[in-house]
């Protein structure tokens, strides 16, 4: 039997895709590639499993970590609007995707990308890039835009009937949306994309590179959560609900300094270092002032630090501060 290797993200294009590809009787497994704010915090990615099991095709998740890490720090093709370095990302993730294809006894990748859908890595001149950077030359195939591409190896195989695929090419996703109704398929709503596309993350992105090249892994995972506040050279970040509260008490670690309010329910906060006396003072009363003790004269705030726990009295920061320390 014909084996092959599909992107899957869980999004329209993606189920699409591993749909044309198995009504013709192929074995697929989906790959599923989380970026490295969601990796290794216990996600249980409940919905992606959803929706591979709904197509009965088996599922492999693969957590982003330093190689990403790399990657985004210094993109050969550069970065779009903010911070998405799109082309390299998925270069680099066609590549990964190469190395498990051959794992799995694979014959071809293939993914949901759709031809002037997306400004950046898209375009018809980009895709060929990006199937030539890879090096996936012929073995690359886009189930949803297959006719307007020459045909893939395993189309002149006879490994994939080409009249079955389709030639969808722009923004629009009406003909996806009738074929999704049609054969009844589930998948994800539209989002807004990567996270690295959102200009406040983009704005951590360049702020945090400004301040030193030597970005870590740590960091780069904070991005993505709460408010974020830069003083005396140190990063805070406070979380913005309790699913926030959740995640930041798993980054805590033996290098940060962990704030929570000691008397209410309230946010959590988190260093990304251990800081000086002063510096702590100010980043309890920020941690405060987004409690529900804002107004309060004093807060008792517990700081916890290198497996020791202590307990300081605080007023809460006025808007003002808070506002000039917010990155």
């Amino acid at each position: 039997m014909v084996k092959g290797l599909v992107l899957f993200s869980g999004g329209l294009d993606s189920v699409i895709a591993a749909h044309l590809l198995k009504r013709q009787g192929i074995s697929l497994k989906a790959l599923h590639f989380v970026l490295p704010f969601y990796s290794g915090i216990g996600f249980s990615y409940k919905n992606i499993k959803e929706y591979a099991h709904a197509l009965e095709i088996p599922l492999r998740i693969e957590e982003e970590g330093e190689e990403f890490l790399s990657m985004v720090k210094n993109p050969k093709f550069g970065f779009g609007k903010n911070a998405n370095p799109c082309i390299d990302c998925r270069i680099h993730r066609l590549k990964k995707a190469f190395k498990i294809m051959v794992e799995e006894g694979a014959s071809f990748i293939a993914t949901g990308e759709v031809v002037g859908q997306r400004p950046m890595s898209q375009r018809m001149d980009c895709l060929h890039k990006i199937e030539k950077s890879a090096d996936l030359k012929g073995i690359l195939i886009r189930p949803l835009s297959a006719k307007l591409f020459s045909p893939t190896k395993p189309e002149i195989e006879g490994l994939i009937d080409r009249e079955k695929l389709l030639d969808i090419s722009g923004k629009s996703r009406k003909r996806q949306l009738e074929y999704a109704k049609k054969h009844n398929l589930i998948h994800s709503t539209p989002a807004g994309g990567c996270i690295l596309t959102n200009i406040h993350t983009a704005n951590r992105f360049h702020e945090m590179l400004s301040k030193s090249k030597k970005l870590s892994l740590f960091d780069f995972k904070l991005m993505a959560y709460g408010r974020h506040f830069r003083i005396n050279g140190n990063k805070l970040v406070v979380s913005r609900n309790e699913s926030e509260n959740n995640i930041l008490e798993k980054f805590h670690n033996e290098k940060t300094c962990f704030f929570e309010i000691s008397d209410i329910a309230g946010p959590f906060g988190i260093t990304d270092s251990i800081i000086d006396t002063d510096t702590k003072n100010l980043a309890a009363s920020i941690v405060a002032r987004y409690s529900k003790a804002r107004n309060e004269n004093s807060v008792n705030v517990k700081i916890i630090y290198k497996g020791k726990e202590e307990e300081i009295t605080v007023k809460p920061a006025d808007s003002g501060f808070c506002d000039k320390s917010r990155i």
